[in-house]
């Protein structure tokens, strides 16, 4: 698998199957799930790879609205039922709306390892 790239006007997401690791950059203010379709595929392929980690890299994500946080708890809850994965999330506790919703995530995988800097 190579790197995956979804890029729009304000924001990009790059999965590196080399790595495990999925950044997102910018804003994602997309129309609900459909719109989200393109970001969720990488996230899924990212599952069947079957790693022992993968990593979702935030730090440079300015905002995510609802639909996002949705499709990243989905993410989540998938990883958890595959019980072989975990997740290390990496956040910036510089910017709001991260501290509370990834502490969300974490409360539906107790085992996954944030890490706000």
């Amino acid at each position: 698998m190579e790197k995956q790239n979804v890029q729009g006007e304000n924001y990009q997401v790059i999965g590196d199957p080399e790595t495990s690791t999925v950044y997102f950059k910018g804003s994602l203010r997309l129309g609900g799930m459909k719109e989200y379709e393109p970001i969720i595929k990488i996230l899924d392929e990212m599952i069947q790879q079957d790693p022992s980690l993968i990593t979702l890299n935030l730090r440079e994500l300015e905002f995510l609205n609802s639909s996002g946080i949705s499709m990243l708890s989905k993410f989540v809850l998938n990883v958890r039922k595959k019980k072989t994965i975990q997740i290390e999330i990496k956040g910036s506790g510089k910017i709001p709306w991260q501290g509370k919703s990834l502490k969300n995530l974490q409360r539906l995988m107790p085992g996954l390892k944030l890490e706000l800097e």
